[in-house]
Formats: structure tokens, sequence, C-alpha cells
């Protein structure tokens, strides 16, 4: 693993983008057809966590992609109250007991994991190798929230219907968007990664929405994080 990040930061971040899309979706097919949800997933998303986060870890690699302490003006991110409205979208609709307790469990340990995963993958790994190959890092910060966006539509293999899972799209892209301008002028990653996981552990508990309320929490997901990304792109300075 080593040999292939320092050969190719690329073709590394690349290959981790890969894998964990394969392995995220065979394990969701798997631990349905087991009639349990999440039941493989969470073990291989605490698997490929504790093997990225080691790996960086031991490395040294940690203040480089966002992962170590870092003391932060929360002023001048508007002390990250636009994140916490992203954070309680699912909650929007309701409250609601979607899964047993056991799924809930393992449904919430996923999406912990998946936080960590993707932030590190998309905005760690993936948004740093195309800064470092691209001459413009405006190009390599739309590319990374271009295809975190697009890395969902994978969900329509998984059974997700057209309509919520080009909402998502959407709104992925915004909240890349998003993500990787906080990464690239605070140079933590932490907040993304703390977001991104309520965001989906919360969605264990979210109430169905219909269409109409699916299109207005899309559009104002992608309104806040494109307005909270321009902020920060005008208030604050790089560290």
């Amino acid at each position: 693993m080593t040999r292939l990040y320092r050969k190719n930061q690329l073709a590394f971040s690349l290959a981790w983008a890969g894998l964990y899309v394969v392995l995220f979706s065979a394990a969701d097919s798997l631990s349905a057809s087991l009639g349990t949800a999440k039941l493989v997933t969470a073990p291989l998303c605490l698997a490929m966590t504790a093997l990225l986060a080691l790996w960086i870890g031991k490395n040294g690699l940690g203040e480089i992609y966002g992962l170590s302490r870092v003391r932060l003006d929360c002023r001048r991110y508007l002390y990250f109250l636009p994140l916490v409205l992203i954070a309680s979208t699912n909650l929007w609709g309701g409250f609601t007991m979607r899964f047993s307790p056991l799924e809930t469990g393992l449904y919430v340990v996923s999406m912990l994991c998946v936080g960590f995963l993707e932030e590190v993958i998309f905005r760690g790994l993936l948004f740093k190798a195309l800064w470092a190959d691209a001459e413009n890092v405006g190009w390599a910060v739309l590319l990374s929230s271009l295809t975190f966006g697009m890395g969902h539509i994978v969900n329509l293999l998984n059974g997700a219907q057209l309509l919520p899972t080009l909402l998502q799209i959407c709104y992925a892209t915004a909240i890349g968007f998003l993500f990787t301008v906080l990464f690239l002028r605070s140079g933590t990653l932490l907040p993304c990664i703390l977001t991104h996981s309520a965001v989906n552990s919360l969605s264990a508990f979210a109430v169905e929405r219909t269409g109409a309320l699916d299109i207005a929490a899309a559009a104002v997901l992608t309104a806040v994080s494109l307005a909270y990304a321009l902020w920060i792109l005008r208030r604050s300075a790089r560290p």
C-alpha cells in the first residue's frame, strides 16, 4: 500500500475510492441477502476505517490529511453553525425507528465509519493528489467535488429510486464542494468528518419524505452548502 502511495498518489486515492465503493455495495447486497441490514457492512467499514487510520498514523500523514489537532478561529467559520443545519437534514421530516435495534446499531456504526472513510478518501487522499497534479487548485476542488457527488450514482445499483438519487448527487456535490473548501482553508477534516457522520447516522431515524419535501430539502442543502463555501472563501485566509 505504501509503495503505491509513494509511486503515484492519484492512483492510490482512486484505488481506495474504487475499493470502497465496490466492497461497500457488495457488503450491503450480502447483508440484505442474509436478512439483516448492514450485518456484513458494519464490520467491513470498521476494518477499512481501522486500516486507513492506522496507515495514516504509521506514516505520519495525519497533519497532511487533516486528522491532527488544528486550532481554529471559529468566528472566521461562523462557529460552524451551517454544519449543524446540514447535519440535521435527515430529521427535518420527523423521527422514527426504521430498523430493528440490532440493525439500527449496525447501521449507525456503518455510517459513522462511512463519514470518516469518504472524507479521508475524497477530501483527503483524492483532493490532495489532484491538487499536486493540477496547475490550479480550483480544478482540484471541482474534480474532487464532482467525483464525490457522482459516486452516489452507485445507489441506483442498490435499489434506490431515480429521483432521490439524482437529488442526492446534486446536494452531495454541493456539500463536497463545501467540505473541500473548508479543508483547503482550515487545514482540518474533523468538522467535515463529524458532520458527514451525523448526516449518515441520523438517516437511520429519518421519516421517508415525499417527492416535494425531498426536492425542497435538496434545494436547501445545496443553497446552504454553496453559500457557506462562498463565505469561507471570502472571509478565511489559508492557515
